[in-house]
């Protein structure tokens, strides 16, 4: 039990002395479908950008791009770690999407998520699907960026 307690005090230290002496809060969270099927590469490759982009900005609500792709249906896939800065859960309900890139607006949609609740100082990644519709381009390049006019 000691070895456990001595463990975890470690583990905080060290959280502690990356953030510049100012413990994160932020925790890092998966949906119980991606808890079940992501891959073990993808899962720390999204613990890396965690790590990297947890430290509370000036935004309440950020989206951190993790990859972009275009799937069989022609349909563009815009993965994010959203990041919930705030002390109460963030739904995204009727909110609408942008993704951009190099300034061209590339697709547009209107999200409604109901499984998607992000806790308070919680992040989550998660993958927005813009259907084909809502392209106004038919190819991405990638780099892009997902925006959201959030409903305050």
């Amino acid at each position: 039990m000691k070895d456990i307690i001595l463990l975890n005090l470690l583990v905080w230290l060290r959280k502690m002395i990356l953030n510049g002496g100012v413990l994160n809060l932020q925790s890092l969270q998966f949906e119980a479908s991606w808890e079940k099927a992501i891959a073990i590469n993808d899962r720390k490759l999204i613990t890396d950008i965690f790590q990297v982009s947890s430290k509370k900005g000036e935004e309440s609500i950020q989206l951190v791009p993790i990859w972009e792709a275009m799937n069989y249906k022609g349909e563009v896939l815009i993965t994010v770690l959203i990041h919930n800065f705030t002390d109460t859960p963030h739904t995204f309900r009727h909110q609408k999407f942008t993704y951009q890139e190099n300034e061209t607006v590339v697709a547009e949609h209107i999200f409604t998520i109901p499984q998607v609740v992000i806790k308070p100082r919680n992040s989550m990644p998660w993958t927005f699907i813009f259907p084909i519709e809502s392209l106004l381009l038919k190819k991405i390049h990638g780099n892009g960026k997902l925006e959201c006019k959030l409903n305050d």
